[in-house]
């Protein structure tokens, strides 16, 4: 059985590390720690290789810009902060026009995934790639600026993503969603309890 074992993971290595890449991503997400953004990096890294094998062409693009959005997160985690008194950038909450702003974006860069997925690729689940795709660009730029809702996103995505991955075998994938999916609920009430603690800081 270890044998089996120890041969599955010579032969997906790749997916396993970037798994547990990925976990040790969300943890350090929870605590607001800036090495969220060099762990995400270096996962979307691996994540392109693997996804592209997988022809989960849309999901392998969208790996290419967390590469981007986790220097530019970086950056902004680093020199975002209000005022000089402040240790770290503040969670803040969704306003009412980024909610618009950030819904029309969305439905916007589905259509154009979707449009290159049916018509350039032979993605299996081109309509889920999209919306999981789409939701996600716009969640990991709610990170960045530190968007509580952003949490609260990524619990549909990750959830769907995980069914997603079932269907393509895809089992250290499908397990590290699972872990997400779990540790994004957790997440937004961490950041929900930090948000209160802001609030009564400034009352």
């Amino acid at each position: 059985m270890i044998e089996i074992i120890a041969r599955w993971v010579a032969a997906n290595y790749i997916e396993v590390l970037g798994a547990v890449l990925g976990m040790v991503y969300i943890v350090l997400s929870i605590r607001q720690n800036i090495l969220t953004w060099l762990t995400g990096l270096l996962t979307s890294v691996f994540y392109i290789y693997i996804f592209f094998v997988s022809k989960f062409y849309a999901d392998m693009g969208l790996q290419v810009y967390y590469v981007f959005v986790s220097i530019y997160g970086w950056y902004y985690w680093l020199k975002g902060k209000h005022d000089e008194t402040e240790k770290q950038v503040p969670v803040s909450q969704v306003s009412l026009k980024q909610i618009a702003v950030l819904s029309g974006v969305s439905v916007l860069i589905y259509f154009v995934i979707l449009h290159i997925l049916l018509n350039y690729t032979d993605s299996p689940v081109p309509y889920a790639d999209s919306l999981t795709t789409a939701l996600s660009i716009v969640a990991t730029w709610m990170l960045a600026r530190k968007i509580l809702e952003h949490w609260i996103v990524w619990v549909f995505v990750d959830a769907f993503s995980a069914l997603l991955y079932i269907y393509k075998g895809l089992w250290p994938t499908t397990i590290l969603f699972v872990v997400y999916t779990v540790m994004a609920v957790l997440g937004y009430i961490e950041w929900k309890k930090e948000l209160r603690n802001q609030s009564y800081a400034l009352s």
